[in-house]
């Protein structure tokens, strides 16, 4: 590769990185890491099943992922929370992870409305859901 090609890359390439950051009100995503796993009593009583989810959160605003960051315990556990008091039924059906991810945003929604005095998120996604 030619050197002035090189350096014409590595200078488009800088400036994209310390471009300045998007408009406010632009859309975010956030995603949790590492996955979300959590158990639930299974309908004999007598094993515990487990699901595991990756969530991934649309944000009102880019400019609000260092809020989302910092509160990122808080949401982590109220998610853990729902899913560890769902019925095993209720789990593994398209209807019942529905309800559960809307109980999800309406959960998060109010914890971070409690602790910020905003709305911050627009939307929770379910990217991957497994049960067992």
């Amino acid at each position: 590769m030619p050197r002035a090609l090189k350096l014409l890359l590595v200078s488009a390439f800088t400036l994209l990185m310390f471009s300045p950051a998007k408009a406010a009100g632009d859309v975010g995503y956030y995603g949790f890491e590492p996955d979300i796993v959590a158990n639930y009593i299974s309908q004999s009583s007598k094993k515990l099943g487990y699901v595991r989810v990756t969530v991934d959160l649309m944000l009102e605003d880019v400019g609000n992922i260092s809020v989302v960051e910092h509160h990122m315990p808080l949401l982590r556990d109220a998610i853990v929370e729902i899913l560890s008091q769902e019925p095993e039924d209720k789990i593994k059906s398209l209807t019942g992870r529905e309800e559960i991810r809307q109980k999800c945003i309406e959960r998060l929604k109010t914890l971070l409305k409690q602790e910020t005095g905003k709305d911050i998120i627009r939307d929770v996604l379910f990217t991957k859901y497994l049960y067992h």
